[in-house]
């Protein structure tokens, strides 16, 4: 293999991060998708989950031939071995289309950053057809949703007389008294983190009935209860301005104790949330002008952040946290050869 040759098959920092998430994550996708289906009653609802199987399915595949051009070490990720398809149902039907729904949404994020970070320019078409194909799924899983019972829609916001410029940011007025009504990227945000963290706090529930560890049980119920909270915060201030709030869940989980997925995949799924919520947050955090809205968002921050040291504490502790690949431990090197 030529020097150019050997250096265009080189994977940098950029992709073997991207890539190797992506591993983990649809790995792991591919052990709930298969268990979604094997208990899935609507037929729409189940071609939407044999798509997304399709695609973490093929995701799987080009990352491995990436990874193998490379003489890059495949991740371990999840196998059969984490989930049991003869277990009962754990979700609703409207359940598995609502997660298909956020799952999307995180997907299509980690891609767009993954292409705009990478520079191999077949890595950057590779995340660029995980955005097309996903886009295609979020629309389908969109144009189901509205048909559901459970669907609840943005609110809806009058156009202004005129155009008006802010005279003052009113952020320590914010705090007392009288607040101004949200904006629209206030709402957006808002509702789109009650939705998220909705999901978080359902999900956790369901785990914590169905963990074998006492330790995860006990993880995953303390969760549920923190992320119900954090929700709950999202939908008062919406409930201010006599806004819709978003969707709950928690009603669409069985009272099934037999557990469809491994102790070891339960919290990575979780650790995975705490990532997606603190950089939503984040992001949420800088666009928001209330100082009582900021000041949420810092509180909530602070549980996604407290919450995702217990988690990953839980996966070190069982050996289930595959080390993500590190540079060259230089000190340890120049220590052996003294």
């Amino acid at each position: 293999m030529g020097i150019f040759e050997k250096k265009n098959k080189t994977l940098n920092a950029a992709d073997l991060s991207a890539l190797w998430l992506q591993y983990m994550g649809d790995s792991m996708a591919k052990c709930v998708y298969n268990y979604f289906i094997k208990i899935v009653e609507d037929k729409k609802i189940k071609s939407i989950l044999e798509y997304s199987l399709h695609l973490s399915e093929s995701h799987i595949a080009k990352i491995k031939e990436f990874f193998k051009s490379a003489d890059y070490q495949i991740p371990k990720g999840f196998t059969e071995d984490d989930v049991n398809l003869n277990a009962p149902r754990l979700f609703s039907d409207e359940f598995l289309l609502f997660y298909s729904q956020i799952m999307t949404i995180h997907g299509l994020t980690a891609y767009s950053l993954a292409m705009t970070t990478s520079e191999r320019q077949d890595v950057q078409n590779y995340f660029y057809d995980c955005l097309v194909t996903s886009k295609d799924l979020f629309q389908r899983i969109m144009g189901l949703s509205r048909s559901q019972s459970k669907f609840t829609s943005l609110p809806t916001i009058p156009s202004p007389n005129e155009i008006e410029f802010i005279e003052t940011t009113g952020i320590l007025a914010n705090l007392t008294g009288d607040k101004r009504p949200l904006n629209i990227a206030e709402i957006t945000n808002i509702f789109f983190n009650s939705k998220k963290t909705g999901l978080v706090r359902s999900l956790s529930l369901a785990f914590s009935q169905v963990a074998e560890l006492e330790e995860v049980r006990k993880f995953m119920s303390k969760n549920a209860k923190l992320a119900g909270k954090d929700a709950e915060s999202f939908d008062a201030i919406l409930r201010e301005d006599h806004l819709s709030i978003p969707e709950k869940w928690d009603a669409d989980i069985t009272n099934s104790t037999v557990s469809p997925f491994s102790d070891k995949l339960m919290m990575f799924h979780a650790a995975l949330l705490v990532n997606a919520a603190l950089s939503y947050y984040g992001a949420a955090l800088g666009s928001s002008l209330r100082s009582d809205i900021i000041l949420n968002y810092q509180k909530v921050s602070l549980h996604a952040t407290q919450a995702g040291g217990l988690c990953y504490k839980i996966l070190v502790k069982h050996g289930w946290l595959e080390k993500l690949p590190e540079a060259v431990d230089r000190k340890s090197l120049v220590q052996r050869s003294e």
